[in-house]
């Protein structure tokens, strides 16, 4: 990761974009494991069917790990000052992530440069999963 020079961001700038590989039944179990967070709707296909769905699908939260990927492949984690999100739709098996943002402001405060960011994530037929902003200092 080279250094970023706030002098050298700009407006309408985009982000490098991080492609995921598709979502598995893996995925949703490691994610499981590493959050904590068990909730059968991801990882029990009779229990999400029971609930209506077609199958499990992503956790919300894996779809926003994914965006702070993409913002620390970009920027050291230290500089992030503000991350957040919210879920638009959901992320079902099979489904590539492709997380990607733009600078939309640049401006000082407090003694920090600071760089805001609009973020999103959505799959390969472009549909919108999450949306988000972020601030990083630079």
């Amino acid at each position: 990761m080279r250094k970023l020079d706030y002098a050298n961001v700009a407006i309408g700038q985009m982000l490098p974009e991080l492609k995921l590989s598709p979502i598995s039944r893996t995925t949703l179990a490691l994610f499981a494991g590493a959050s904590g967070d068990h909730n059968p709707i991801h990882i029990d296909s009779d229990f999400a069917r029971q609930a209506g769905m077609p199958d499990v699908f992503a956790h919300g939260m894996l779809s926003m790990a994914y965006l702070g990927r993409m913002l620390t492949d970009w920027v050291p984690q230290q500089c992030l000052r503000e991350f957040n999100s919210r879920f638009s739709a959901l992320a079902h098996l099979g489904n590539v992530l492709i997380c990607s943002g733009k600078v939309v402001a640049k401006y000082e405060e407090g003694g920090e440069k600071l760089v805001k960011v609009e973020i999103q994530s959505t799959d390969q037929f472009g549909e919108v999963k999450v949306l988000g902003e972020a601030l990083v200092a630079l």
